[in-house]
């Protein structure tokens, strides 16, 4: 029966994938099989942290984070919790040896969102890694499956690639997150004043990280390269789009991929992968 109740809480973290992400929910159908509910199961739990800080707007969201904080270490360490996402996160973290650490810079970064920050870089880099970089290391160590020496080795590439998505969210989401929480994440920017010029130095910086991320995937494994591979060419593809509007603009309105667009990519993933171009 426990087999029962892992299962069923592996599931329930892929219903939050899928209710929450079209796009990282196709990613992961186009990794192999084994990697599918470990895959859900770090997003549940990302996603359910993120919630907290960025949705419960009528409740104590320091104190929701820090009793959600306190279950996660106990779902760790008794190796159960009866909350479906945690108790499938703490199965991953230990059959993959997922560093505890990563979980803390996680948890700190959303912690970081409670409070109104001015950034300057080193908050910036502090939120980034501890947001989405180790994100993208918990999701390496899956993809590795014990072989530290491919780990320490992707290692780089697979942070570039977090940061890069990150910062295509940050100006993706300009506008709401300045209107909505108050933030402006990126440093020395104010939102009254964002200029093409301001712009045009962010995405220089978002490119350089996309074409470190870029070398890292082409040496995953074959077993994970085209799902990483299409969340790589889906958040290239929005920050193209991105790029081609003006500030002004950016400010405006939220940038999104159509979902054919997203299909057309699919399909030009999956014809690279079949015929080892990824």
């Amino acid at each position: 029966m426990e087999q029962l109740f892992k299962d069923t809480c592996m599931q329930c973290s892929k219903v939050i994938t899928q209710a929450y992400s079209t796009s990282f929910t196709l990613g992961i159908k186009t990794l192999d099989k084994k990697f599918h509910l470990p895959i859900y199961a770090i997003y549940g739990f990302v996603r359910c942290a993120d919630e907290i800080v960025d949705t419960f707007h009528s409740h104590d969201k320091r104190k929701l984070l820090a009793d959600f904080k306190k279950q996660t270490y106990e779902a760790i360490e008794q190796k159960l919790s009866l909350n479906p996402v945690l108790h499938a996160f703490q199965c991953v973290v230990h059959t993959y040896d997922i560093d505890r650490a990563y979980i803390e810079a996680f948890l700190k970064s959303m912690e970081m969102d409670l409070d109104d920050h001015v950034y300057d870089r080193m908050l910036y880099d502090a939120y980034i890694y501890g947001s989405a970089e180790v994100v993208g290391l918990m999701c390496l160590k899956v993809f590795c499956e014990g072989d530290k020496e491919m780990f320490k080795r992707l290692e780089k590439p697979a942070r570039s690639l977090g940061a890069a998505f990150q910062k295509v969210n940050f100006l993706r989401d300009m506008k709401s997150d300045y209107k909505e929480r108050g933030r402006v994440y990126f440093p020395k920017v104010e939102y009254q004043k964002f200029s093409n010029a301001c712009k045009a130095e962010i995405e220089k910086d978002i490119l350089n990280d996309f074409n470190d991320a870029y070398v890292g995937i082409m040496a995953l494994p074959r077993s994970a390269r085209m799902g990483v591979y299409l969340a790589y060419v889906y958040y290239l593809k929005l920050f193209r789009k991105i790029q081609d509007l003006p500030a002004t603009r950016i400010l405006k309105e939220r940038v999104r991929v159509p979902d054919n667009a997203k299909l057309a990519l699919l399909l030009s993933s999956y014809v690279k992968y079949r015929f080892n171009v990824i």
